[in-house]
């Protein structure tokens, strides 16, 4: 299971775990996204699918197969939605644990921060890839974010670097670890921009040389 956490809402973390779930289902892996951002529930509205049922539904013993929702546009891709409001409640620990090991590739959009939240995935998770603009606050808060990634044992293996062509002086070591890929500033909608479909397909071929 491969956490998708960054330390700013709004940097990319949602984008990035649909987009690495597309690049991994063109190489014909089977990929389950799931949305672990409860307070912001945004993966399935990007994804085009239904908002239910989802995680609520596996928490509570059902079917995964009951609670996911293929894109229509992309291949071997299953998303499970975060719940849709705030009166239907999930153990996230128990719904997370419960999707290890169904796909090829489980990725979890994480909550934003270095809270309590944000941490739940992250102790489930065996790996966790950084998501974070260049701006000084996103980075200074995506380092809070690989701090508390250490402190759980969550192996960090890299860091997607959003709505940037390069890779800033000193960002690798204020997060301690490698850039992975750079996803240069776009338009919205941003998946269907061909360099960004590029750049993620070389993150699928990172991930898949590292054998995760």
């Amino acid at each position: 299971m491969l956490a998708i956490a960054g330390g700013k809402g709004g940097c990319g973390k949602t984008t990035t775990t649909l987009g690495l779930a597309g690049a991994l289902g063109r190489t014909r892996r089977t990929v389950l996204a799931v949305d672990a951002d409860i307070d912001m529930p945004d993966l399935h509205l990007l994804a085009e699918v239904n908002g239910s049922p989802g995680l609520p539904t596996i928490e509570q013993g059902g079917r995964v197969e009951d609670a996911t929702h293929p894109p229509q546009s992309l291949s071997g891709v299953e998303i499970v939605p975060a719940p849709q409001s705030a009166n239907e409640g999930v153990h996230l620990p128990t719904a997370l644990t419960r999707l290890t090991g169904y796909a090829d590739h489980v990725l979890v959009d994480c909550p934003a921060g270095a809270g309590p939240d944000a941490a739940t995935p992250l102790r489930v998770a065996e790996h966790v890839l950084l998501v974070t603009t260049p701006d000084p606050a996103s980075l200074r808060d995506t380092a809070k974010t690989a701090a508390m990634a250490r402190t759980l044992d969550t192996t960090i293996i890299g860091c997607v670097l959003t709505r940037a062509d390069s890779v800033p002086s000193g960002v690798e070591r204020l997060l301690d670890c490698p850039v992975l890929i750079t996803v240069p500033p776009t338009k919205t909608p941003v998946l269907p921009e061909e360099s960004v479909a590029r750049a993620y397909d070389a993150l699928a071929s990172t991930i898949l040389s590292k054998h995760l």
